[in-house]
């Protein structure tokens, strides 16, 4: 415990997790708690999983929970006001909330395409374009999308899922190339297949077929891709910017 009060007292940068209460959000909150960053949790429906995070994180780290629909402009505003008022600003944005569904191209809705491109893609951009004037005041920041494999290259029955996954790669991309000089790098995490709650529509036969697709012949689990982003947002990783990092087993090479 003493030790690792030394390291809050050490670090004292806050980090945002959007839809960090759960799976792999709560992996990266866990991590960059241990870290010794402030974590600012985000939530939208998951409100006693945030609470139960919280309070277990708080023991060792300065911990808040906040509330807000990332697709939604005016929900991120009043988030990160709050987040200010609560820790100065955000020096590491991690753009983790989405979600997933298989469904025929020709059986997606528009209500289902918005829904898609609006989670996974429009929360990204609207959580980075109120985290950038504090970062490019201060001249340093960490940017970190959590993508996809299938954003890479794709997936029958996910096709609204890989646009928007594709798209967060090519906004990774750009936004690196726009924001070099302001000291601030932005990077991509690609999952490959995690085992959290979005396989859990998979029956274990599907699981293990999965597994045998993957040259390492194992699922990853949640803090295979948070130790991926601690590392990313650690000034181990200055020095790397506009990347897709891919944290997949090896299933897409």
């Amino acid at each position: 415990m003493q030790f690792q009060s030394q390291m809050n007292q050490m670090n004292n940068k806050t980090a945002l997790v959007t839809g960090g209460a759960k799976g792999i959000g709560a992996a990266i909150c866990r991590v960059l708690a241990e870290n010794g960053y402030n974590v600012a949790i985000n939530y939208n429906t998951s409100q006693i999983e945030a609470q139960a995070l919280k309070a277990e994180l708080s023991t060792s780290a300065s911990v808040e929970i906040f509330k807000a629909d990332v697709s939604l402009s005016n929900d991120v505003e009043k988030m990160f006001s709050e987040i200010e008022k609560n820790f100065g600003g955000v020096d590491i944005l991690v753009n983790n909330a989405g979600i997933a569904e298989q469904a025929l191209f020709t059986d997606i809705t528009d209500e289902m395409w918005q829904r898609m491109i609006g989670t996974n893609l429009t929360g990204a951009f609207n959580c980075c374009r109120r985290a950038l004037p504090f970062m490019i005041s201060r001249k340093s920041g960490k940017i970190i999308n959590i993508a996809s494999m299938w954003g890479e290259v794709g997936a029958s029955l996910e096709v609204h899922y890989s646009a928007a996954k594709a798209g967060l790669i090519g906004l990774t991309k750009a936004l690196a190339k726009e924001e070099g000089l302001s000291g601030i790098t932005v990077n991509a995490v690609s999952p490959g297949v995690v085992e959290t709650d979005m396989l859990s529509s998979f029956t274990e036969d599907d699981k293990a077929a999965l597994k045998e697709e993957t040259p390492l012949n194992k699922i990853g689990s949640v803090n295979d891709i948070a130790q991926m982003v601690a590392f990313l947002a650690s000034d181990k990783a200055d020095f790397i910017t506009g990347q897709v990092i891919s944290v997949n087993g090896g299933y897409v090479i």
